[in-house]
């Protein structure tokens, strides 16, 4: 029986294939490797579909978030709120300005930053409020953005995860002042390297990011700041401008594949992701919980299925975080997500016969000893 992979990045690529090579070889041609037209093409284009005015591509979403925090002049002695219940770049990006991040736990229905949880967490030293989109699904935004306003602080979307999500009506990267996406191979909208994206409708903070990326650069061999070589490759810029024309359909393919999961998984005793009326989630990870996921795990390894773990760890319990002075306990909701997380394959291709089968293996997991 063949192997269930939890990306197939492969029969992906079999859809794009001829495309592909075609655009490879016109960057090839052009000799416009780094920032070109390309490049610029994707921008203009993401931008647009996005629904905003301005989007700067970056090499990572890492940078992105990085330029974002530069763009509203954070540095040492201020503090950015952000979850626990992220990849460690969010807290990279903070750390790379010299501020302290300070963590705010989440929503265990949502699983993002739990606004009830906010206000406690404000200082006069909170410089910005860094949401994160988890596993495709928007933060509760409005009461966020309505205690960011009250206070006088800028909110940037972490949207790494969450391309084409919505929330009311508004795609991810619309609600804050800035948003980050990553294009890091495995998203929904991936490149064939790293790649990233800053998005924003203030154009002084667009202006401001494309100099930063490029050196700081007013003009060429004029810097007018400390800056960073952050450009995308046009071959990125290429490949995702590609790949954005499918991304709809694909994240599509994703909702009908979630709803598929929760028919299937409906009587198992796992907690399944919710779904928000206000919101649609692009679904870029399945997570079940269960108090046997590694169990789960390992007979699932055992059938020839991948699983993964988004995420084993929260940021206050690693110990590159080990000075913030947080301790296990402060953020139960998080470490309880850690603790009990099993992210199931999902991607566009998969078909109704593998999902069975994963629902299977699942229930023949839970039924051994």
């Amino acid at each position: 029986m063949s192997r269930i992979p939890i990306l197939d990045l492969n029969a992906q690529y079999r859809v794009i294939r001829d495309e592909a090579i075609a655009a490879f070889d016109r960057i090839a041609e052009s000799c416009g490797f780094a920032q070109g037209p390309a490049a610029k093409q994707f921008e203009d284009e993401f931008a647009a579909w996005c629904g905003v005015k301005e989007c700067v591509g970056v090499n990572s979403g890492t940078s992105a978030l990085h330029l974002a925090l530069h763009c509203l002049d954070i540095g040492p002695g201020d503090e950015v709120i952000t979850v626990p219940m992220t990849f460690i770049a969010t807290a990279w990006a903070i750390y790379y300005v010299g501020a302290k991040p300070v963590f705010v736990d989440i929503d265990p229905a949502r699983r993002t930053l739990d606004p009830a949880k906010l206000e406690a967490a404000i200082t006069p030293r909170t410089k910005a409020i860094i949401p994160v989109h988890l596993y495709g699904q928007i933060a509760d935004m409005d009461p966020i953005l309505e205690i960011a306003k009250r206070h006088g602080i800028p909110v940037i979307e972490d949207a790494a995860q969450a391309h084409g999500a919505t929330y009311k009506g508004r795609r991810a990267g619309q609600l804050g002042v800035m948003g980050c996406f990553s294009f890091y191979p495995g998203k929904n909208l991936g490149a064939f390297g790293e790649g990233g994206a800053l998005v924003t409708n203030d154009e002084a903070f667009a202006k401001r990011a494309r100099q930063l990326r490029s050196h700081a650069q007013s003009e060429r061999y004029y810097h007018d700041e400390l800056g960073y070589n952050y450009r995308m490759d046009s071959i990125q810029g290429a490949m995702l401008s590609l790949k954005l024309k499918h991304l709809d359909a694909w994240n599509a393919a994703r909702a009908r594949h979630a709803k598929r999961y929760a028919e299937l998984l409906a009587d198992l005793p796992v907690t399944l992701p919710k779904e928000f009326p206000d919101s649609q989630s692009v679904w870029h990870c399945y997570v079940i919980e269960s108090d046997r996921r590694d169990h789960l795990r390992q007979k699932l390894a055992e059938a020839g299925i991948e699983s993964g773990l988004h995420y084993p760890l929260p940021l206050h319990l690693q110990k590159a975080c080990a000075a913030l002075g947080y301790k296990k306990g402060d953020f139960p909701v998080s470490e309880r997500l850690g603790e009990h997380c099993l992210s199931l394959p999902m991607f566009a291709e998969l078909t109704d016969e593998q999902l069975q089968r994963i629902a299977s293996a699942l229930r023949q997991a839970l039924a051994d000893g």
